[in-house]
């Protein structure tokens, strides 16, 4: 991927903070015109620097009062083991992200949940079910703090 220059890693900053802006808004403020602004819009979509557009919720809005942070230690790792558990949790829309991490967790799941009961079933009746788990830990946010997507786009390309 060629690198991005000044204008697009602040049209890439300016959509992350509302992606509905208009066309001649973003022109305007790049001191652009809009047929450029447009094609380094396009441009940017094309590279896969911008892969998507969505709304973001009100997680507690829309019932989810529990946020969990899951470790999960396996014993299994083998290729097919690797790959149902890979299958169960791309599945379930209870999880928000999984990494697999360095350290004493194979992987670092951010879950969430109505409440206590309905994420006490979630671990029973899921994350007990994958293969080769020999550990699950939980830690529940008490309080969130921050919480963003927003990559520093100029700052991580020094512009």
């Amino acid at each position: 991927m060629s690198e991005l220059d000044k204008k697009e890693a602040r049209l890439a900053t300016l959509l992350q903070a509302d992606g509905r802006v208009a066309n001649a808004r973003l022109a305007e403020q790049l001191h652009l015109s809009e047929a450029t602004c447009w094609r380094r819009h396009k441009r940017l979509e094309e590279l896969g620097v911008i892969e998507g557009y969505q709304a973001i919720l009100n997680r507690r809005k829309v019932g989810a009062s529990v946020l969990a942070f899951v470790q999960i230690t396996c014993t299994q790792h083998s290729e097919a083991a690797t790959a149902e558990f890979e299958r169960i949790i791309q599945a379930s829309s209870r999880v928000l992200s999984c990494h697999n991490t360095t350290g004493e967790a194979d992987f670092l799941l951010q879950v969430v949940a109505k409440g206590l009961d309905d994420y006490s079933h979630f671990v029973e009746t899921v994350l007990r079910q994958l293969p080769g788990v020999s550990s699950i830990r939980s830690n529940l946010s008490l309080r969130e703090m921050k919480a963003t997507s927003h990559l520093p786009v100029e700052e991580l390309l020094g512009l």
